[in-house]
């Protein structure tokens, strides 16, 4: 085991003692389950999810950093949303959001200066089935936007989750076309990240569901990441000829290329720890046989691990030469540099700041937005969340 793994596995292994269950299930261990998003905590007392203030629903600044500095959080981009998920931009530089439980498609218009940015729905996917942490999940938008106006999203439908597609014509979206279907769906374990990568092919993240023997089915949608083409199909190339790039993945909801095209993805653990993956082709990273390192050489070990309470990580971005990782359950943004296909040790911002951080995305102007998630049922909302925090790295 390299130094570095080492320095965070100890960290790991004492939090070991508390017992912690991670992010997941949604559901408590006696099978209740936590309040829904129309059924919300009360909001914080001092109506602020920050300890020196957060930006508040004018977008004022509100400038909070970590004790170590570096990363700043300089203004609020929208406030008052429910559960925002995924988020990616249009080739003009608005950003495209959707929340979760509500199965909105957002479009958002940067503010020039001070204060928030223009928030319009554009639609909503009628086919999404809200349940747990299944609903409208990730967007990617199509690399050829500006001559096809097409946006990608993951879908939990009462039947199945899929990817669907529907063409944005002005401020308003078209119906849905499925182009991958069949993806197992569940009360939890969605995964739900699509990313486009620079071959132009879509990668796609998911969850096992719950049912860890999903994750070995080699052949099965349920805790993979797959490489489709724009149509839905296998891309050429792909290790096994069919959609799985990889396999043995137990939730992953964080997928970002570095500058020189490395896949890396977000993982989240059990019990134990959750993960950051350096992923390659036709690799299996071992759910649930392993969680955290010691399988090599069967299967392929994390990068870095990290105590459940401390990350449950979802969103990832990568941003000269670090990746930047939401955490939930930890409430806090993780700094991981990268060298080559090394990860580095990472540095926490904004811890419990400003509550659950589910989605990070890097935005045309080089800065960082950063989705809070205190309506999903297991957060404590303040006054403004859901919120787009706008954070200079």
């Amino acid at each position: 085991m390299s130094a570095r793994r080492t320095a965070v596995a100890l960290v790991a292994a004492a939090a070991l003692l508390a017992g912690c269950g991670g992010e997941e299930p949604e559901g408590d261990a006696d099978g209740t389950t936590s309040p829904t998003a129309t059924d919300r905590p009360t909001d914080r007392s001092d109506g602020s999810g920050g300890s020196d203030g957060s930006g508040g629903p004018d977008g004022s600044d509100g400038r909070t950093g970590d004790q170590r500095g570096g990363a700043e959080v300089v203004a609020t981009m929208a406030s008052g949303l429910a559960v925002p998920w995924g988020v990616d931009f249009l080739p003009d530089g608005r950003a495209v959001v959707t929340e979760r439980d509500t199965a909105r498609v957002l479009v958002i218009t940067p503010a020039e200066g001070a204060g928030e940015g223009e928030v319009v729905e554009v639609g909503r996917i009628p086919e999404t089935a809200p349940q747990g942490e299944a609903g409208l999940l990730g967007v990617a938008v199509s690399p050829d936007f500006e001559e096809d106006h097409l946006l990608y999203f993951y879908v939990c439908t009462a039947e199945d989750n899929r990817v669907v597609r529907a063409e944005l014509s002005g401020e308003q979206l078209g119906e849905t076309e499925p182009i991958l279907t069949g993806i197992p769906g569940g009360f939890i374990h969605d995964g739900g990240r699509l990313e486009f990568g620079p071959d132009g092919f879509l990668f796609v993240s998911t969850g096992e569901t719950g049912e860890d023997d999903l994750a070995r089915e080699r052949s099965g949608y349920a805790g993979k990441i797959l490489r489709i083409t724009t149509e839905g199909e296998p891309a050429p190339d792909n290790p096994f000829g069919d959609e799985v790039w990889s396999w043995g993945h137990r939730n992953v909801q964080g997928l970002a290329f570095d500058d020189d095209g490395r896949l890396w993805a977000s993982e989240f653990g059990s019990s134990s720890f959750d993960e950051l993956n350096l992923i390659e082709a036709g690799d299996d990273y071992g759910w649930p046989t392993v969680e955290g390192e010691g399988g090599e050489p069967e299967f392929h070990d994390p990068e870095l691990t990290w105590p459940t309470d401390e990350a449950s990580p979802s969103g990832l971005a990568y941003l000269d030469g670090h990746l930047w990782m939401a955490a939930l359950r930890g409430e806090r943004l993780w700094q991981i540099p990268v060298d080559g296909g090394s990860a580095g040790e990472p540095t926490p911002y904004f811890t419990g700041d400003f509550g659950r951080l589910r989605t990070v995305v890097v935005a045309p102007d080089g800065r960082l937005w950063l989705t809070t998630s205190n309506h999903d049922g297991r957060g404590d909302p303040a006054a403004e969340d859901d919120r787009i925090l706008v954070v200079e790295p």
